[in-house]
């Protein structure tokens, strides 16, 4: 039992005197404070681990140093082939905007009060009938096939003078 509590006591006097030094040899190789803390305590962990042989070194800063280094090696290589991953073969995609055309239809819709605004986007763009929109707003149909009507009145009468404008655009 007493080769044991001076065991731990040896190891915990190892690693007071040794810890800050390899701590900032590894940020000076790491540039993280924080990743070479972790490297160096996960080297002091495994030294623990065999601290009766590893005390019977020439030298256990060296080993628990090499250890250290060794992972913060590893932790970059990890970290440079994982960036290679994500940026291997990847498909570089450009959607274009919209055009003068889609524009001037989303404009059109925000002067579109919001009740009619919604029935044209549920009934045109989702495709929803006139019954299904009644449930979906809690309007009467009637009161739907009027909002759409409206709205198509409205819409029309800016799109005219929108769209010559767009195509005048497109030819010069």
């Amino acid at each position: 039992m007493e080769t044991t509590v001076a065991g731990h006591r040896d190891f915990a006097e190892f690693y007071a005197a040794a810890f800050h030094p390899l701590a900032t040899q590894l940020y000076l190789h790491t540039g993280s404070t924080a990743e070479a803390q972790d490297v160096v305590q996960e080297a002091m962990c495994r030294a623990y681990d065999r601290w009766s042989v590893v005390a019977e070194h020439d030298d256990p800063v060296a080993w628990v140093r090499r250890v250290a280094w060794n992972l913060a090696t590893s932790r970059w290589r990890r970290m440079r082939r994982g960036i290679e991953l994500l940026t291997r073969d990847r498909l570089v995609e450009s959607t274009p905007g919209p055009g003068p055309d889609r524009i001037a239809v989303a404009v059109a819709l925000t002067t579109l009060p919001a009740r009619q605004r919604q029935a044209v986007i549920l009934h045109y763009l989702e495709d929803l009938s006139i019954a299904e929109i009644a449930v979906v707003t809690g309007a009467a149909e009637g009161t739907v096939k009027s909002w759409l009507h409206r709205a198509r009145n409205a819409l029309a009468a800016q799109l005219s003078e929108a769209i010559p404008a767009a195509e005048e655009v497109d030819r010069v």
